[in-house]
């Protein structure tokens, strides 16, 4: 029986099988239901926790011989070209991060609170706030990325190389 270039043919294990004009079996929605499975299992997997990287070298503690932690907030490259992000730190402006540039600092060990929030916030934006427990010698990294129309920090393992804002 052929059917708009297909055509429904007997299998060895007795189910029909549906094969396109050039014989081919259609195979597409299976792979991507899998791919879908598999992408939604890695997804609900994320955490939104800091993860910790141990330091190799760089400052460990302070001036003030206090025990110190490395935090890096990088823009996911779909950011927008025209938006840069604020950064505070426990409620102090550190950074204006642009495209293409990332903040890199030193702060003490213990709990810290960062906020971003896209510039110009031409749609009065709520910033987004998340906590975080810096430890001695470990390496935060944060990657700022949206979620929906929501700015959103994603703790992240992986540091693009971009150039380091100008701290305020």
């Amino acid at each position: 029986m052929i059917e708009r270039g297909t055509e429904i043919v007997k299998v060895e294990s007795g189910k029909s099988r549906q094969r396109d004009k050039f014989g081919a079996m259609n195979v597409f929605p299976k792979l991507f239901f899998s791919a879908a499975a598999v992408f939604a299992v890695l997804v609900s997997a994320t955490d939104t926790v800091a993860t910790a990287t141990p330091s190799h070298g760089g400052p460990t503690t302070s001036t003030s011989g206090h025990p110190t932690g490395r935090l890096i907030v990088q823009r996911a490259p779909n950011f927008g070209t025209d938006l840069s992000i604020r950064l505070l730190i426990d409620g102090k402006k550190v950074a204006d991060i642009p495209r293409n540039q990332h903040y890199g600092g030193v702060l003490a060990a213990g709990r810290h609170v960062l906020t971003a929030l896209a510039l110009p916030n031409t749609q009065s934006r709520r910033p987004t706030t998340i906590g975080v427990t810096i430890k001695s010698r470990q390496v935060y990294i944060f990657t700022a990325t949206w979620e929906g129309d929501r700015l959103a920090l994603r703790s992240s393992n992986f540091y693009m190389p971009t150039v380091r804002a100008n701290v305020r």
